[in-house]
C-alpha cells in the first residue's frame, strides 16, 4: 500500500490554476523531490500535503485513509520550513522539546527523546546551547530534529537547505540522505536545485506550469526525459529539431544519424542529447562544425560547436583533453543510443 497517494489533486487561486490534477503514488520509506522553476506548483502541493492548504479538488490519502478534511495537527507529519523558524528565546533542547511539551509528554520522556534525536543529528551535549550560538548547518539539524520528535508518519521539507552556502549544503544533503534511510520515514523535500533532487531522491516528480511533467528515479529522469521540458530543465542537453522520412529516418542540422528513427507516424519532433554523449571527431566524420569557445571548469571540459548556426556544447574530462580550440574545424557525432527522440 502506498504510503501517500495523491487523488487528481488540484488548487486553484480564483481564476489561477497553481496546481492542476496531480496523481502520485509515493511507496512508504521513499524519499521524493519536487522539483522544478519557481511558481510551477511544488510549494502549495506540499503545504496541501502537510493540511496548510485545502485542495479545490482531489483527495490526499495517507495509508488509504482520506486525509484531505483533516486538520495538520492531526495527521501525523513533521515539517520543516524554509526559515526554519526555530524559537529565538528557547534554548535547542527546548526547541526540540516543544511538540512533546504541548502535547502533555512528561518531562522525563522529553528528555530522553531530546537526547535520543541530538544523538542522531550528530549533536550530542548541545541541549543547553542557545539558537543564537549555532552555525547555519547546526541550526537546520536543530529544525530536523524537532520536526521527528514526534515520530511522524510523513517528513516534509519546504527548500530546507537554500539558505545555506555550496559547500554546506552538499554536506547537508548527504547527512539528510543518511537520516532518512536510518529511520525509513517517507520523505517529501521541494527543491528547485537539480543536483540536489538527483543525488538525495529515490523518486523524482519534475513540474511545470502545475502539473507533473515526469515522475521516475533520478537516472530515468535524467537519461529518458519525458519530453523537452524536462531535458532541457535536469542538467544540460543539447535540443535539435529534426525531420523524418518516410522511412523514420532521422535528420538533424542537414544530416542524418545513422541508426537512429523517430517513431511511426512522428515526422518531426526534438532529440535531446547530453553533452557528455557527443563525441568531437576529425572534419567530414560528422555534422561539420567550428569551435567557438573552450571553458575549462576542472573536472570537466566545455566545447561550444557552431554547426550550421546551432550551438553544440560537448564535454569531456581533462584526461581525455583534445588540444581542441576556438576556431578548429572539427565533426560532431551524436551516437544514435544516446539521443532521445521527443515529440514536439
Amino acid at each position: 500500500m502506498s504510503g501517500l497517494e495523491l487523488r487528481d489533486v488540484t488548487k486553484r487561486f480564483g481564476t489561477f490554476t497553481a496546481v492542476d490534477s496531480i496523481n502520485l503514488d509515493v511507496p512508504d520509506g521513499t524519499f521524493v523531490c519536487l522539483l522544478g522553476p519557481s511558481g510551477c506548483g511544488k510549494t502549495t502541493l506540499l503545504r496541501m500535503i502537510a493540511g496548510l492548504e485545502e485542495p479545490s479538488e482531489g483527495f490526499i490519502l495517507i495509508d488509504g485513509a482520506d486525509m484531505t478534511p483533516v486538520p495538520t495537527h492531526k495527521r501525523n507529519l513533521g515539517m520543516v520550513f524554509q526559515s526554519l523558524a526555530l524559537f529565538p528565546h528557547l534554548n535547542v533542547g527546548e526547541n526540540i522539546a516543544y511538540p512533546l511539551r504541548i502535547r502533555g509528554v512528561d518531562a522525563a520522556r522529553q528528555k530522553a527523546r531530546v537526547d535520543e534525536l541530538l544523538e542522531l543529528i550528530h549533536l550530542p551535549g548541545y541541549a543547553e546551547r542557545g539558537i543564537s550560538q549555532l552555525s547555519g548547518g547546526q541550526r537546520q539539524r536543530v529544525a530536523i530534529a524537532r520536526a521527528l520528535a514526534l515520530s511522524p508518519k510523513l517528513f516534509l521539507l519546504d527548500e530546507p537547505l537554500s539558505a545555506l552556502d555550496a559547500k554546506l549544503r552538499e554536506a547537508m544533503q548527504v547527512e539528510l540522505r543518511q537520516l532518512q534511510q536510518q529511520l525509513g520515514i517517507t520523505t517529501i523535500v521541494v527543491t528547485h536545485d537539480q543536483r540536489e533532487a538527483m543525488t538525495m531522491a529515490d523518486l523524482v516528480v519534475v513540474m511545470g506550469e502545475a502539473r507533473i511533467r515526469q515522475a521516475a528515479a533520478p537516472v530515468e529522469i535524467y537519461r529518458q526525459p519525458a519530453d523537452a521540458f524536462v531535458a532541457d530543465f535536469i542538467g544540460s542537453t543539447n535540443l535539435l529539431d529534426f525531420a523524418a522520412d518516410s522511412t523514420g529516418r532521422i535528420e538533424v542540422l542537414g544530416g542524418a544519424i545513422a541508426g537512429l528513427e523517430a517513431p511511426d507516424g512522428l515526422g518531426q519532433g526534438r532529440i535531446s542529447i547530453r553533452p557528455e554523449d557527443v563525441h568531437l571527431v576529425a572534419p567530414g566524420e560528422g555534422h561539420d562544425g567550428t569551435v567557438t569557445f573552450v571553458r575549462d571548469l576542472g573536472g570537466t571540459i566545455e566545447t561550444f560547436v557552431d554547426v550550421g548556426g546551432s550551438t553544440i556544447v560537448a564535454v569531456t574530462t581533462p584526461r581525455d583533453r583534445t588540444g581542441i580550440k576556438a576556431g578548429d574545424k572539427v565533426g560532431v557525432v551524436f551516437p544514435p543510443e544516446a539521443c532521445v527522440v521527443l515529440a514536439r
